[in-house]
């Protein structure tokens, strides 16, 4: 399960929980208080309006910039987000488990420092980084 770590994304999930518990409560309300044909025009409306809302939220989505992530060095690692294992460097040998990036709990997509020659960088947590010349992982 995704979890959302930055403030603009915690405000819009309790809107949206608010605006839905609203809309239950009124629909709840019109098809108690009033007759059975109002109650039916009002649940349509409200249907359309939300499938279209939908729609707009998913290209939205789709097409949005998730953030800029700067690239710098021939051999640099750098993510947006959380990082399980990163290999930079010539002749390395690694065994052992690699640490899965979603057991990583880490910061938010954004800018993230160029981590320059053979560094690495994220946006999030770091579970293992190896880097430089003939380095041996057992």
């Amino acid at each position: 399960m995704a979890m959302i770590t930055t403030r603009r994304g915690q405000v819009a999930l309790w809107l949206g929980a608010a605006l839905t518990a609203v809309t239950t409560v009124g629909l709840a309300a019109v098809a108690i208080l009033a007759d059975l044909d109002t109650a039916d025009r009002v649940a349509s409306l409200t249907g359309s309006v939300l499938a279209a809302a939908g729609l707009a939220f998913s290209v939205y989505t789709l097409f949005a910039s998730p953030g800029s992530v700067p690239v710098n060095g021939a051999r640099s690692v750098q993510a947006g987000s959380s990082v399980g294992r990163a290999v930079t460097g010539d002749n390395n040998h690694l065994q052992g488990p690699v640490p899965g990036a979603g057991a990583i709990r880490g910061g938010t997509v954004g800018d993230v420092p160029p981590a320059g020659e053979r560094g690495v960088s994220a946006g999030g947590g770091i579970g293992e980084a190896v880097t430089g010349d003939g380095n041996q992982l057992t």
